[in-house]
């Protein structure tokens, strides 16, 4: 660490020089040697742009060789099936380049197993469509009848990622890095820290069943706190949270270490004490109280977008919700699907890896519930959950999404290296620690505008594939695009996997049989499963 650097790089210095000046002159040799390395320690520590050579100089360095030393293979994350077969590979050092705008093009083709069981693909055209001639920054309105300040957002945002959860220094990065590419941070449902506000990125604010910054002494929901909040310019959308991929059905978790007197001040809790919101909200306790929850928190913010984030369990819970909107004619601005295959900083080990659904599956199922009721159209989308890559925005919207937000591929940008740290306080890049011996390796005015680039080059690849489709609209791009090797020998579309259904088929009683028992376990008064008969 810096501080155990300047020491020893001082003591050893003092001595040999000592040594050369009183004893023997081949001391020098070694002094000298000593000398270089301290001042090479030292370029590490006040250099901006490389997080473990400035929080570890001189031995920070040899991450970067062993980078080079070790085969490129083992620089992918790897996604497996159930099986553990190797389904998509993607090359961390490909967001490392793009957020150093660097070329990501390879050699010698593709490094992926093309005939391997889920290998996916894109269909592209003889007549593609002009890069120059095609939108370059995408965005979508937000709101619906019922909203009054609508919202452009951008196709991809920062997921939720809580202050507290990560650094000061890594909250204000991403807010920083959203402000330059103009795209959208979400809070997390930590509250709203100065850190969120600091550089004036637009924000998506987070309200998950701890009411945290919106909470009275006895942890209920606030109006007056959720008002005084909501109405900040900066909060461009409201997100209440039901669910997270990376432990439904659980509470958000922050470890004692990581609740300091800041971030306590901020939720309005107890200090270093371990921080376990319930499973569960307690503003509301049906999904007609839920959507009326909703309206209540639009009329609040002053007609701001307002909808739900849920990883999709009981898929009954889900018509539930919809069919409340229809019976109140009252509708979320948004819903954000999570895929149980979500991150967290910190989460029991059979919650991240067995509960909830995956994201390609509750996609599909909320695209197809809200065609089939006819709500889609006051309704938009937003699909998070392992969001690398422009193919990986293409599928996603294929399947019905409108939007993307990602957090790993964020937190890569700005110089994560998976140290798997997360949860204990000791994150060596400074991100998910408060610890001020590692926050200091994170620069904001060189992360922020790293940040940037990987965003711009993302959203760019991702035109570019829907050019090379011969489209010029995302609208226009369906679950027929996206091809899937099921078999060695068998290969399927989106729409022969997740089959589509038409709008407001439902309504007139044409209810595919596999929804068939969820439709007739769905109640609007209470949630769980209806034990029939």
């Amino acid at each position: 660490m810096r501080r155990d650097f300047v020491i020893g790089s001082s003591f050893f210095l003092i001595v040999t020089l000592g040594l050369a000046l009183f004893m023997d002159k081949n001391w020098w040799v070694l002094f000298i040697i000593i000398f270089v390395l301290t001042i090479m320690g030292y370029i590490d520590m006040f250099q901006t742009k490389h997080t473990i050579r400035r929080i570890y100089p001189l031995f920070g360095r040899m991450r970067y060789v062993m980078e080079e030393l070790r085969p490129k293979i083992y620089q992918y994350f790897v996604e497996s099936d159930i099986d553990g077969r190797p389904i998509n590979r993607v090359d961390r050092s490909t967001i490392y380049q793009r957020a150093k705008n660097e070329t990501d093009t390879i050699p010698f083709g593709t490094q992926l197993d093309v005939y391997a069981e889920g290998y996916e693909w894109m269909c592209h055209s003889i007549a593609p469509k002009a890069f120059e001639k095609l939108d370059h920054n995408p965005r979508v309105i937000f709101g619906n009848k019922d909203c009054k300040q609508p919202y452009a957002a951008s196709i991809l945002n920062v997921s939720a990622m809580s202050y507290g959860a990560l650094s000061s220094q890594a909250v204000e990065t991403m807010n920083a890095g959203a402000k330059i590419g103009g795209f959208a941070q979400n809070t997390g449902e930590g509250g709203i820290s100065p850190y969120h506000l600091k550089h004036g990125g637009d924000l998506i604010w987070q309200v998950g069943t701890g009411y945290f910054g919106c909470r009275d002494e006895n942890g209920f929901f606030s109006p007056e706190l959720f008002e005084e909040k909501a109405r900040i310019p900066n909060v461009k959308m409201i997100e209440l949270k039901l669910s997270q991929g990376a432990k439904p059905g659980h509470g958000g978790i922050l470890p004692a270490s990581k609740n300091t007197e800041e971030i306590a001040k901020i939720r309005h809790i107890e200090p270093h004490t371990i921080i376990a919101s319930p499973p569960y909200h307690s503003a509301f306790n049906t999904p007609l109280e839920m959507v009326k929850f909703i309206q209540q928190l639009r009329e609040l913010s002053g007609g701001k977008p307002v909808g739900f984030k849920i990883c999709i369990g009981h898929k009954s819970e889900f018509i539930s919700i919809c069919q409340a909107m229809i019976h109140l004619d009252i509708y979320p601005d948004f819903i954000t699907v999570d895929g149980g295959e979500g991150g967290t900083g910190a989460a029991p080990q059979e919650f991240s890896n067995y509960v909830g659904a995956p994201l390609l599956d509750s996609l599909a199922f909320v695209q197809n519930i809200l065609n089939g009721l006819n709500i889609r159209k006051h309704i938009k989308i937003i699909a998070s959950g392992k969001m690398i890559t422009g193919f990986d925005i293409a599928r996603t919207i294929a399947l019905g999404a409108d939007t993307c937000n990602s957090a790993r591929a964020m937190m890569v940008a700005i110089g994560c290296i998976q140290a798997l740290l997360c949860n204990t306080n000791r994150c060596p890049t400074g991100i998910t620690t408060h610890d001020p011996k590692l926050t200091v390796g994170l620069v904001v005015d060189d992360k922020k505008v790293r940040l940037a680039n990987y965003h711009k080059a993302t959203i760019k690849n991702f035109v570019e594939l829907l050019g090379a489709s011969g489209l010029d609209e995302m609208k226009n791009l369906t679950r027929s695009h996206i091809y899937r090797r099921v078999y060695l020998n068998k290969m399927m579309t989106y729409e022969e996997i997740f089959p589509s259904v038409e709008v407001g088929s439902m309504l007139e009683g044409n209810i595919p049989d596999k929804y068939k028992p969820d439709f007739a376990s769905a109640n609007i008064n209470r949630w769980g499963i209806q034990h029939l008969g």
